[in-house]
């Protein structure tokens, strides 16, 4: 029995070996991006401007303006909607006369599309 033992060898697949350490230097590099990458995706500074970006946009998705899956009729959701414009309105009322010409325009003319596009939605 010890010489069964002695009389088998070991086979190595070599070319698994090989595609096994292939696989395993590329899942490395993608998990290492380089800096400018990195930075590419950092998100924006939180400033006045990026707010009223973020409760605009939610406001369009829940409208259905923005679609979430190519050839599918976006979900519509009219309250929600509502929610974010009101928050708008609300912050609007609140900083009055203390923010800068483009802030308050940029409030203003989001308030306006987004009343205009409510009233399309609703129909």
């Amino acid at each position: 029995m010890a010489e069964d033992k002695k009389d088998k060898k070991i086979i190595v697949d070599e070319d698994w070996k090989n595609q096994a350490q292939k696989e395993k230097e590329a899942l490395k590099e993608k998990q290492q991006e380089p800096a400018e990458e990195q930075e590419s995706r950092q998100l924006p500074p939180g400033d006045f401007n990026s707010l009223i970006s973020l409760l605009a946009t939610q406001a369009m998705f829940a409208m259905g303006f923005i679609p979430t899956e190519e050839g599918k009729e976006p979900e519509k959701n009219l309250p929600l909607a509502k929610f974010h414009i009101d928050i708008l309105e609300s912050l609007e009322t609140k900083t009055k006369s203390n923010l800068t010409e483009q802030e308050s325009k940029l409030l203003t003319d989001a308030l306006s599309q987004l009343r205009m596009g409510f009233v399309s939605a609703a129909k």
